[in-house]
């Protein structure tokens, strides 16, 4: 009597979450919180930490512990909304000096992704807003600003794209590297009629830049908070993760 054979799956494999750090403790504190979300969504997968700088555990020393353990296959997601240095400089020379015998690959940045317009729409309509103030209110998409072309073009896109979900209007800030700032776009869309000017933060945790943003929402009616640990963060987490799975997956037929 023949028994079935069944396929057999490879090992998953674990998720690092490559957060940049900070002096700021509230940073690692919301990391933490949302890869806690992530590990929710998802009992069975193993989720690690690692910073680029100014926390523990660093990125090099999650990657060699893993290493001891005796995992074979990671993917390395940057905590990242756009491609800017760290996603093309230092977090690709950090994994590249990883252990031979592991195999790490780098997922895609999270943005932009429609789940994150939802998650900022989240964090807006929790700061008092409602559906219905839509029309009439003005948003500032505020960022934390780069040097890099490519991402500053990014947020611009966003910008526009979430314009047409039913906002008064929607104008893109930066709270380093380029202009307009904060209160610039504040004051803009104040002249520009919108009956109420908000703005939602483009970060993922607090810190010195998001405090920068905040004080240049003095003039505006409405502040959102951070991304941190929204739903809508750990889920898009969880898709670049099965994202970057899949070549390894179709290789073995999974």
């Amino acid at each position: 009597m023949h028994r079935p054979v069944r396929p057999v799956h490879p090992v998953r494999p674990v998720l690092v979450v490559v957060a940049h750090g900070s002096r700021d403790p509230r940073h690692a504190a919301t990391v933490h919180a949302l890869v806690r979300r992530v590990r929710s969504l998802r009992p069975g997968l193993r989720v690690e930490t690692g910073f680029l700088d100014f926390n523990v555990p660093s990125v090099p020393g999650v990657l060699e512990s893993l290493a001891a353990e005796g995992v074979r296959d990671v993917i390395a997601l940057p905590l990242l909304l756009t491609r800017a240095f760290h996603a093309k400089a230092d977090i690709p020379a950090v994994l590249a000096q990883a252990p031979p015998r592991l195999r790490v690959r780098q997922a895609e940045v999270l943005g932009p992704s429609p789940l994150l317009l939802a998650a900022l729409e989240r964090r807006l309509y929790e700061a008092g807003l409602t559906p219905a103030d839509k029309s009439s209110t003005g948003v500032v998409l505020a960022s934390a600003g780069s040097t890099d072309p490519e991402a500053i073009a990014v947020i611009a896109s966003i910008a526009r794209e979430w314009r047409h979900t039913g906002w008064c209007a929607v104008r893109p800030a930066f709270a380093s590297a380029s202009l307009p700032r904060t209160e610039q776009a504040v004051r803009e869309l104040h002249a520009l009629g919108c009956a109420r000017v908000a703005v939602a933060p483009y970060v993922l945790a607090p810190g010195f830049l998001p405090d920068r943003i905040a004080r240049g929402a003095t003039e505006a009616n409405v502040l959102a908070d951070v991304l941190g640990p929204a739903p809508e963060v750990a889920r898009l987490l969880l898709e670049r993760y099965d994202e970057a799975r899949l070549p390894a997956l179709a290789a073995v037929g999974a």
